[in-house]
């Protein structure tokens, strides 16, 4: 809702028949929803600890 009020348009969405994974590919941003489990199996803060964090308000 946030993204599609700062103007961007969702391009793509996967996972969301399983749940536990589900992708949003605004072109410049993508958005990685997890259940918990999976979010720590695959730990993305680890693998993009050095990315900067962008908050809503700064769209």
């Amino acid at each position: 809702e946030e993204l599609h009020k700062a103007g961007y348009v969702l391009k793509q969405r996967e996972g969301q028949a399983s749940g536990s994974w589900v992708l949003l590919d605004f072109g410049d941003i993508i958005v990685h929803v997890f259940d918990r489990e999976n979010r720590l199996f695959y730990d993305l803060e680890r693998i993009w600890k050095d990315g900067k964090i962008i908050n809503s308000e700064e769209l």
